[in-house]
């Protein structure tokens, strides 16, 4: 069943080369933020470009419901009157973010170190997600959750009346943990500290700055060191959402598996701290340029070309690339199915906790479509069968997952035997234009 209502089977088959231009939708991690500072922000943000899928649905309505004017101007364009940091009330009513692990644990760092009190909850998927990698950390500035066994949805958090700083080295690379530790320090007083031992995603250092608050960031032997200073008057600001890196992965993979392709994809975002699936596709022998590279809204874009590439090899993906392209490995891996020999993942046990156990999930519909993989805890390596690439003709499980969803079916365009899936409802939390864009190329996705 879907998060959604009923079941969405689907089913995608080679229907000749993938040509044209795909606009992506904007970037989900962006939106987010951009919601979240808004609200904390003193006075109006406009913003344009915001990925419309239910899981940025879900955080404009809990920023309205902490008590930000949150108003939807036409398509992508939204303005956020904001209440200033602190200044969030208490909300009436549960906070639902559907699918979002993203939104829930921001959210719950941006209220809790205020006195309030909010209860969360999520679909079946988010609700079996983990919470205590933030809500420990929020713990040390005074803040207290209740929740279910195992540090699950649903889960009240109280705010702290009187937040302290904190000084917190993340346990493990994750860039919600870290974003919520610094939007927790927002209104503490003093600097708070965050301590990353592997760099990830800097969107939250990058959009704290342009909102106007004092971060400093430095890599030093105990690994990058981010200094906030709390208590801003944070500024409200006019933002345009980049395209989104992993949702561009999608259409770009498919061109580089359909033989005969050539797909254009506009105005990507190419932070190197989300860029790193596009390294690896290189060195893989993808033939992918990147056109016309420029600056917008502080983050890197350029325009991306994925041609058919016939001849990719596979790679040992070096495991400290991971935190840049953790959302990319299914997609990576179904890539690998039609590439020449091995390719080693490690260091992707983040896989396993996300909306599904992302490495079991690949693991066994590539199995079922005819391609040997073997796993470990932190580990999946896929033995690649050449262009060619596998049989296909079975139906994958995506266990309410929207990545999962997409991945097999763009090995469906590709396999001889096309591809199924068991729901193709998942896909609106984050890429609902996915399949009108893949259609649009030429794609052939059916329902049934």
């Amino acid at each position: 069943m879907s998060s959604h209502g009923a079941a969405l089977p689907m089913t995608a088959r080679p229907a000749g080369p993938l040509t044209g231009t795909a606009p992506i939708p904007g970037d989900k991690s962006i939106s987010h933020r951009s919601l979240i500072l808004g609200a904390m922000a003193v006075g109006e943000t406009r913003i344009e470009g915001l990925l419309e899928g239910q899981d940025v649905l879900d955080t404009a309505k809990a920023m309205a419901a902490f008590g930000a004017g949150v108003e939807h101007l036409g398509p992508g364009s939204w303005r956020v009157q904001g209440v200033g940091v602190g200044g969030f009330a208490e909300p009436a009513d549960v906070i639902d973010c559907g699918n979002s692990g993203t939104g829930v644990r921001l959210i719950m760092g941006a209220m809790a170190t205020t006195p309030i009190t909010a209860t969360f909850t999520g679909d079946a998927s988010l609700r079996k997600r983990p919470m205590g990698r933030v809500t420990d950390p929020l713990a040390l500035f005074g803040a207290r959750a209740y929740g279910r066994g195992g540090g699950r949805l649903p889960m009240t958090v109280v705010g702290a009346a009187d937040p302290v700083p904190v000084r917190y080295t993340v346990p493990v690379p994750s860039a919600q943990v870290k974003s919520a530790v610094l939007l927790a320090g927002l209104n503490a007083p003093g600097e708070t500290v965050v301590i990353e031992r592997e760099a990830t995603r800097d969107h939250s250092e990058r959009m704290l700055r342009g909102f106007g608050a004092e971060v400093a960031v430095e890599d030093t032997a105990e690994g990058r060191v981010i200094v906030l200073r709390g208590q801003p008057e944070l500024k409200p600001q006019a933002i345009t959402v980049p395209r989104d890196p992993s949702s561009a992965a999608f259409p770009v993979c498919a061109g580089l598996i359909v033989p005969g392709s050539d797909v254009l994809v506009p105005g990507i975002g190419l932070n190197p701290t989300r860029a790193g699936l596009y390294d690896t596709l290189r060195e893989m022998g993808a033939e992918l340029a990147f056109e016309n590279v420029r600056e917008e809204g502080g983050e890197p874009v350029a325009d991306l070309r994925a041609r058919f590439s016939g001849a990719m090899r596979g790679i040992e993906v070096p495991p400290e690339r991971a935190p840049s392209m953790i959302d990319e490995y299914p997609i990576l891996s179904v890539v690998a199915a039609f590439a020449e020999g091995a390719t080693v993942m490690r260091g992707v046990k983040e896989l396993r906790v996300k909306e599904s156990d992302r490495i079991e999930a690949m693991a066994a519909g590539l199995r079922a479509a005819g391609v040997v993989v073997e796993t470990t805890e932190d580990s999946m390596t896929v033995h690649g069968l050449g262009p060619a690439g596998p049989k296909g003709g079975a139906v994958a499980a995506t266990h309410l997952d929207h990545r999962i969803a997409m991945s097999f079916l763009i090995l469906g365009m590709a396999a001889r035997g096309g591809m199924g899936i068991d729901d193709a409802g998942p896909i609106a939390t984050s890429f609902p234009t996915f399949l009108p864009l893949m259609r649009a190329l030429g794609a052939g996705i059916a329902d049934g």
